[in-house]
């Protein structure tokens, strides 16, 4: 990785150690979920206490969702770019290539810890051991119980994985969080580090202790929004005891404290079929999480460093963004940067008072195996919001995106539009190709899952995208018990020429039933229900097929997997795998264990 000498003098450098950054990202938790920001509901102190004291980025926008945010807070760049618009069908892969946050701490000598939520990837060379990180501790997929996760997480006493290695831990998601990265600042408080501290609260399902989410049944909040808010109330009393810990340890001083959310709030508010409000909170924004609209990527972002004099409550109203603060925090940190060409750029002067020239930016929700122009999309300004290439509103005096003022202003759609193009012939330059995980490139056994299958099969066997009748595959751990039809590929790079095994599973290694076995229902979970029983389902052949070339062996009852050995040469394959019932209905593998054994 190249590296270039940053252009900004650190202030007060000497002697002094750079200034840690510690980064809290929280899931699905939008710029309504917080007491600060006038929710009458909620209680959030702790985040309230820390809004006093930050520079607060009132305009700061990230991705509908939440892998593309992800890849663009690690990268500085559009997520588009990155092999990132999607959360699952292997478009929630951050391309080999890219250089992150991580990347760049790293080489200029500090400690880097996550906690929590990656969502770039599960296996090599996407997992964040590989993209930077010292130490890691995540959760697998998008969230807990999610397919690529540890089987049967549940947000309580979980196992996680642990430098690569699956570890059980005893609490709360969010505590253990929480706790590991306070674990990690006590170690490295002689040097500087960087800690990303990434929850998966409040993401559903709603997992948590009813003595968070009581408070907010007993004033009638619906059962979903008391429990989402509940994750929040646990997530700020976990706030409180990071803060304190800083504080004990001398380091709050010199430490860059980021908070700001992956998305809009998925259940603080309810919508109508436009987009609008009807319940709930949403600080006045249309739409939510997964919209184009402000409610979907405007979120709180709150930037605190008393060393560096930022430690006044204070506002920026510009036009702010996730792929801003990568450039912003090497310009905060006099480090040296990679030789790449950010989309974002340091806003240094914002956070001082300096000069700024506006500019516009760009967001958008894919969710599709290949991204479609003009889908979904924001094309923003400080003032104006052009949405979809054909609505206009004027953000100063329409803070709600209620009046559409695009046949009032011709020439500001059509410079819009003009910016639009330039960024989607900009960022569209690879969406035909593949992320892939490379296979052979050690002696690790590789685990695949359908989470990350391309090309999911036809519209009647899965989940149904119906705006582009794309189906999307089997994500979370219930789809896995309730044996859901689907099938789909995964994009491979064999590393070295041999033969490899591959051995396919109905239920993970972990579980080790046999293919055709049911499972009980999961145990009772607080704040939530029992998972749902695993349904039977009856194989009597297993199939792989790669390069148009298909093995076939049968699957007798009791098996517990189908083991193919197959020689390969080094280079891209596509696989696909299949398991066939009596009557001819089939499913894909949904775990698929590779290793190299010659």
């Amino acid at each position: 990785m190249s590296l270039t000498a940053a252009v900004f003098p650190f202030p007060g450098c000497g002697k002094r150690k750079r200034p840690n950054v510690i980064l809290v990202i929280t899931d699905d938790q939008g710029y309504g979920d917080l007491g600060c920001h006038g929710n009458p509901v909620i209680q959030t102190p702790n985040f309230d206490d820390l809004y006093t004291t930050s520079v607060r980025l009132t305009n700061f926008h990230v991705g509908p969702t939440c892998a593309p945010t992800r890849a663009s807070l690690m990268t500085g760049r559009y997520c588009n770019r990155t092999g990132v618009w999607h959360t699952v069908m292997g478009r929630s892969l951050l391309c080999s290539d890219e250089v992150t946050i991580a990347d760049v701490f790293k080489k200029n000598d500090y400690r880097t810890g996550i906690f929590g939520k990656w969502h770039l990837g599960d296996n090599y060379p996407f997992q964040p051991q590989y993209r930077g990180f010292d130490e890691v501790l995540v959760h697998g997929g998008g969230g807990v119980g999610q397919v690529p996760d540890y089987w049967d997480n549940d947000y309580f006493d979980d196992t996680y994985w642990h430098n690569g290695v699956p570890k059980k831990y005893d609490g709360y998601c969010t505590d253990v969080w929480f706790r590991e990265a306070i674990k990690f600042i006590e170690s490295n408080k002689e040097r500087s580090f960087f800690c990303y501290l990434t929850t998966n609260a409040p993401h559903s399902p709603f997992h948590v202790e009813e003595k968070y989410s009581k408070p907010y049944k007993d004033k009638g909040v619906p059962d979903a929004r008391a429990r989402f808010y509940g994750m929040i109330a646990n997530i700020d009393e976990n706030l409180a005891v990071l803060r304190s810990k800083l504080r004990e340890l001398g380091l709050e001083d010199n430490t860059i404290f980021i908070y700001m959310t992956d998305n809009g709030t998925s259940t603080g508010v309810d919508l109508d079929e436009n987009g609008f409000p009807v319940n709930g909170f949403n600080a006045g924004m249309r739409g939510k999480k997964g919209s184009e609209y402000d409610g979907g990527h405007r979120v709180p972002c709150f930037i605190r460093w008393p060393g560096g004099g930022l430690d006044e409550g204070r506002d920026v109203e510009q036009l702010t963004a996730h792929v801003d603060l990568l450039p912003t925090l090497i310009d905060l940190c006099q480090i040296k940067f990679p030789d790449v060409k950010f989309d974002g750029q340091s806003i240094k002067p914002l956070l001082y008072d300096g000069p700024w020239q506006e500019r516009l930016l760009v967001t958008d929700s894919q969710r599709l195996e290949y991204p479609v122009k003009w889908r979904k999309s924001a094309v923003m300004s400080d003032k104006w919001r052009l949405i979809n290439g054909v609505e206009l509103y004027n953000m100063e005096s329409d803070h709600g995106q209620r009046i559409d003022v695009a046949s009032a202003h011709p020439r500001i759609v059509e410079k819009f539009r003009a910016a639009y193009e330039s960024w989607w012939k900009s960022v569209s330059e690879q969406f035909d190709e593949y992320c892939e995980t490379v296979i052979g490139a050690d002696s690790n056994v590789v685990r695949l899952t359908c989470h990350d299958w391309h090309g999911v099969g036809l519209p009647d066997e899965g989940r149904l995208n119906t705006q582009r009748r794309e189906v999307i595959p089997p994500w979370n751990q219930p789809d896995v018990r309730r044996g859901v039809r689907s099938n789909g590929f995964w994009a491979l790079y064999i590393a070295a020429d041999g033969e490899y095994e591959f051995s396919l599973r109905r239920w993970p290694l972990e579980v080790n039933r046999p293919i055709n076995a049911p499972l009980p229902a999961g145990s009772a979970v607080p704040g939530g229900v029992p998972l749902p029983e695993g349904v039977s389902v009856n194989p009597v052949k297993a199939g792989i097929q790669i390069g148009g070339v298909e093995w076939e062996k049968p699957v007798q009852s009791g098996d517990r997997e189908a083991k193919f050995s197959i020689r390969l040469k080094r280079g891209q394959i596509q696989l696909k795998t299949r398991f066939v019932e009596q009557n001819g209905s089939s499913l894909g593998a949904y775990y698929v264990y590779v290793k190299k054994i010659k």
